[in-house]
């Protein structure tokens, strides 16, 4: 059963926790209350796992998949989760960040001191993951979370590479591998090699282009010029500024990491000003059929990093789908196109729930140390946290894609994986018609 409010969705898995109840019912656990000897059933355990996502505001797009995603996770776990011999009813409480960063800290401060949550998880950017993670770090609550580059969640908090964090624990791809992604579908396309950037003023645009851990020094080894204005304040409707420069530096390649709706003004005005790069891949903006659509044919040839997809050849190891059969489940349960996070948001589940069934209590230090010791086969490809490359970080693997027109309309097909050589790719990038 549902719980719906204006603050979040709760979803909890009743009938095992009816089941345990009853249980209790029958059997000598019990307390006594008063100085008349009343005796009450002792209620089970419920273990109870907080969700942080934006399911409204300008990142919405990211949690499209939240619904269908809680839904499969509620029957993966309806009999409850196993920890150290004992069986645990579970409860699922879904809080909505509104894509805003303090927003975000608030619910999940609300979901360790007044719903009592064992673990929370989170994804969507740093917007989201970043302040969830600082409150359960403050708290003392394990924490699991992904879709964030790993040098913006982690250096994004202040995280020192000796150190490392105490409970909470990301897994996702890193700059490093979306640089090598995007330069290697560049060079497919004859150009002159010059890049215009598109950078926010949030965590994402502030590593990306930061000029010694982000894209300019390795743009500059592999020859590539950046023209970069500086960042752009978010949500902007006037790119005015950025196109006239790009225009007058001959840029040919445009990348950068923006939210949808500050990339569909950029891209309107880019056509309105007879703007007309070869090349681009831009993060954020272009991961989504939803937000792909909205540009019409003008969404024909943007390409973008993809973090899973179909071909990804990989398996959940909740529900044993493969990403083929994963993305046609949801397809057919919601009549919509696969769509990147759906792996993310499936394998935020595996490597939670898997933490608890291997953790030795159900207590936070029990729970922190097994998510701390995960070696998982996920939907996304392996999950460790010991391998680096800094503490509490694992790394996925990242290909890239570019949208095609086609007679079933706009598809986002494979044309890079000099990164991760496991997913298959038939196809090569082509300059934009």
């Amino acid at each position: 059963m549902n719980r719906t409010s204006s603050e979040g969705i709760a979803t909890s898995v009743q009938p095992a926790r009816r089941r345990l109840l009853k249980a209790a019912a029958g059997v000598s656990g019990v307390s006594l209350a008063g100085a008349a000897g009343i005796v009450h059933a002792a209620a089970p355990k419920v273990i109870r796992i907080g969700y942080v996502s934006p399911r409204t505001g300008p990142l919405a797009v990211f949690a499209e998949p939240d619904a269908f995603t809680l839904e499969q996770v509620k029957k993966a776990v309806a009999g409850g989760i196993r920890i150290a011999g004992k069986t645990y009813p579970v409860e699922i409480i879904y809080k909505d960040s509104q894509s805003n960063s303090n927003r975000a800290a608030d619910v999940t401060a609300e979901l360790i001191l007044k719903d009592k949550v064992d673990l929370v998880v989170a994804s969507s950017t740093p917007a989201t993951t970043n302040p969830v993670a600082d409150q359960c770090e403050l708290n003392g609550v394990p924490c699991v979370t992904n879709d964030t580059p790993w040098q913006a969640h982690f250096f994004g908090r202040g995280g020192d590479p000796v150190k490392g964090f105490d409970w909470t624990y990301h897994f996702f791809w890193g700059l490093e591998d979306i640089i090598g992604t995007f330069t290697s579908m560049w060079s497919q396309v004859e150009s002159n090699k010059v890049v215009g950037a598109l950078w926010p003023n949030d965590p994402d645009g502030n590593v990306w282009g930061d000029k010694n851990k982000g894209f300019p020094p390795v743009l500059d080894r592999k020859g590539f010029r950046l023209v970069d204005k500086g960042r752009f304040q978010s949500p902007s409707d006037n790119f005015s500024a950025y196109l006239s420069e790009f225009k007058r530096t001959d840029v040919s390649i445009v990348t950068g990491v923006v939210p949808p709706p500050d990339f569909a003004n950029f891209w309107s005005q880019a056509g309105q000003q007879g703007f007309r790069p070869k090349v681009v891949t831009v993060a954020k903006a272009s991961e989504f059929p939803a937000a792909i659509q909205a540009f019409g044919e003008r969404a024909d040839g943007l390409s973008v990093e993809v973090w899973w997809s179909p071909m990804h050849p990989f398996k959940s190891s909740l529900t044993g789908a493969s990403s083929q059969q994963l993305a046609a489940q949801y397809t057919q349960a919601t009549g919509r196109p696969w769509t990147m996070p759906l792996g993310f948001k499936h394998a935020l589940f595996e490597v939670a729930i898997n933490a608890l069934q291997r953790a030795t209590a159900p207590t936070p230090e029990a729970i922190r140390d097994a998510v701390r010791e995960t070696r998982l086969d996920t939907i996304v490809g392996p999950v460790n946290f010991k391998g680096g490359p800094v503490p509490n970080i694992s790394r996925t693997p990242l290909v890239g894609g570019q949208w095609r027109q086609s007679g079933k309309g706009l598809e986002l097909r494979l044309v890079d994986n000099s990164q991760a050589r496991m997913v298959p790719v038939n196809e090569q990038l082509v300059p934009i018609k």
